[in-house]
């Protein structure tokens, strides 16, 4: 992801009120039953961008003629933004008959790859996906979460900013596909249709939960289907809640994790993993190297625990140093006193600027502070190669090190001298 992470707008009074807007280059996910407002609320998401100048994909199982006259609903004139080539229209056939293939999933992954096609012909800005149902179906789970996320932080990479439809599961495997997809995106808009409603517009009750970042929280509110406006929330008011979230995540952590802070800054970058998410992409990585020889390091800070019974460096200040020092596309895992990096294009000078960096951005400057905690902040770095086998093992390597008599953490100072 490159620049700055900025909020823009989403065309959904709730959350531009609220959260301020959606965050440029994060995925959203909009979930609920048929006829409940969710393709509306895609077009809306479309018509935003298009209002913008933004480059906007849409994704549809519909007709062009059908999704024309949803959009038309909303006094939106999706055809002059099409022949102005900033709303791009994709018609995608439901996959049928895949049962009676030998690995169905095969066939399904190619559907989510197709996104990454479409996405380097037309490079958008945004992309909405009406709807991911049919293609998400998989048998392995695992594969499912593979694919999808390799999806995602492709499209992530491209700053394209991502809304995806998905249906209300109606058994408990489509909410373990749904938990999946739900999972790794930046947030959730929930749509609960109800059959009762106050006067002749129908509606329901909305629901946003962030996952990342939008750390106003999770807010609730009525909401309406109304004619050129499309989905909107009544002048009820907002319902704050910080518990009892909808969807559960999937991943159960297998450390007991120092619980991170949010930086102060408005904004925070989604590159922070938990251990299980983190064992993933490590994985993926070393499946990389293995087929094209793309190195990459593994590297772990420590903080001595004198360095915050002193009061000089918290690890959620080491972690927010870090994550200042990082890009986007390198990943952190926080595990009790140890943050975790995964430089995905690593090597010895990258390592190298990295601990620079991580340095220039401790909380204090001063030449002092900065020796002393030098002292308390050490460094186990492990490049890969061919004797590494998988995450865990990898993992468990530098999480052990320090018992080691052989592999031993470096402080800083002596890192970089």
């Amino acid at each position: 992801m490159s620049g700055a992470i900025r909020l823009i707008p989403s065309g959904f009074s709730l959350i531009d009120k609220n959260w301020g807007g959606i965050y440029r280059g994060g995925s959203y996910v909009v979930l609920g039953p048929r006829k409940s407002g969710r393709t509306l609320l895609g077009l809306q998401f479309a018509l935003e961008a298009a209002k913008g100048s933004e480059v906007c994909v849409f994704f549809t199982l519909m007709r062009p003629k059908d999704l024309m006259i949803q959009a038309a609903s909303i006094n939106f004139d999706i055809q002059s933004y099409m022949n102005q080539n900033l709303i791009i229209v994709v018609r995608i056939a439901p996959p049928t008959d895949i049962d009676d293939l030998y690995n169905p999933d095969d066939y399904l992954v190619e559907y989510l790859n197709d996104i990454i096609t479409v996405v380097n012909q037309y490079h958008p800005t945004r992309i909405i996906f009406d709807e991911l149902t049919p293609f998400i179906g998989f048998r392995n789970l695992d594969y499912l979460k593979d694919a999808f996320l390799h999806t995602l932080e492709t499209i992530e990479e491209k700053d394209i900013t991502s809304l995806f439809v998905i249906g209300e599961p109606a058994t408990q495997r489509a909410q373990s596909i749904v938990d999946i997809v739900t999972n790794y995106v930046t947030a959730v808009i929930q749509l609960k249709k109800t059959d009762k409603s106050e006067d002749r517009y129908h509606g329901g009750q909305v629901v946003i939960t962030p996952n990342v970042g939008h750390t106003e929280g999770r807010f609730t509110n009525t909401y309406q289907i109304v004619p050129n406006k499309g989905v909107t929330v009544e002048l009820a008011p907002e319902l704050r809640e910080t518990s009892d979230y909808t969807f559960t995540p999937i991943n159960q952590r297998r450390f007991d994790q120092t619980k991170i802070d949010l930086p102060s800054e408005p904004y925070a970058f989604s590159n922070i993993y938990n251990y299980n998410d983190f064992l993933l992409i490590l994985n993926n990585q070393i499946a990389l190297y293995k087929s094209t020889g793309q190195t990459f390091n593994l590297v772990s800070f420590k903080l001595d625990h004198a360095a915050q019974m002193k009061g000089l460096v918290t690890i959620q200040q080491l972690q927010n140093s870090v994550r200042l020092s990082t890009n986007k596309k390198d990943k952190i895992c926080l595990i009790e006193n140890k943050v975790i990096v995964l430089l995905v294009r690593g090597n010895a000078k990258s390592v190298m600027d990295l601990t620079v960096s991580i340095q220039n951005n401790l909380p204090n400057q001063d030449v002092r502070y900065i020796n002393t905690v030098s002292e308390l902040i050490s460094i186990f770095n492990i490049e890969v190669d061919d004797k590494v086998e998988n995450a865990e093992s990898m993992m468990d390597f530098i999480i052990t090190a320090e018992n080691s008599a052989s592999e031993n953490y470096l402080p800083l100072s002596k890192y970089n001298s």
